[in-house]
């Protein structure tokens, strides 16, 4: 009677750690995702998105292709969230929308004065043929630079406007690398960002931002 009382009372047995598998700390799992972050940037920056695997960027960060696929659901995905994470375009675009135009002049500027290429603009430039990134580049289009800057304006046709102002953006990288950044090296950085700040504004303000008569 004692003896079943006992075993009656005593707590049901859960399995040991060994059986139920190993619990990676939470710190873990977030270095791991970093590393494999750093390892698929540094792998599509040098050779594209066709010729990376996820084998070589989960060797490369001393994963398994599981956890990387686990962690990111396919390459693709990966892709695109090294873009949108490398990308500083979102602090640029978040704040006062009345600095919104001179806050993309002086980025714009800042891209012009670099004598390297930034590991976005070698991602675009070695992926860009490659079918399954241009709906990613959509993607990125859409949700980090589209979407936020028609977030910062009023009026009417704000999606208009800020895709005008995003094919400034992502239009003069081509141009720049197809002339070279020393074309305009002689340029005043000031005057280059009042000019910028003037098409911009005209990009995102109803109507064009052009006066009757003009």
């Amino acid at each position: 009677m004692g003896m079943r009382a006992a075993e009656t009372a005593r707590p049901a047995e859960t399995a040991s750690p060994a059986e139920a598998g190993p619990v990676r700390p939470k710190r873990d799992r977030e270095a791991t995702r970093r590393r494999i972050l750093a390892a698929a940037r540094d792998l599509f920056g040098e050779h594209g998105y066709a010729d990376v695997t996820v084998r070589m960027i989960a060797g490369a960060a001393e994963a398994n292709t599981a956890l990387v696929n686990r962690y990111f659901g396919s390459k693709a995905a990966l892709f695109g969230e090294v873009l949108s994470g490398e990308s500083a375009l979102r602090a640029v675009i978040a704040g006062d929308p009345d600095g919104l135009a001179r806050r993309l002049a002086e980025h714009y500027v800042r891209h012009l004065d670099q004598r390297e290429t930034t590991v976005v603009t070698r991602m675009i430039d070695r992926s860009s043929g490659d079918p399954e990134v241009r709906q990613i580049m959509l993607t990125y289009l859409e949700e980090v630079i589209v979407q936020p800057i028609a977030a910062q304006l009023d009026g009417p046709d704000a999606r208009a406007r800020a895709l005008l102002a995003s094919a400034l953006i992502m239009g003069g990288g081509p141009i720049r690398r197809l002339l070279g950044v020393h074309a305009l090296e002689d340029a005043d950085p000031a005057d280059l960002a009042d000019r910028l700040t003037a098409m911009f504004t005209a990009a995102l303000t109803p109507g064009g931002g052009v006066q009757p008569g003009m």
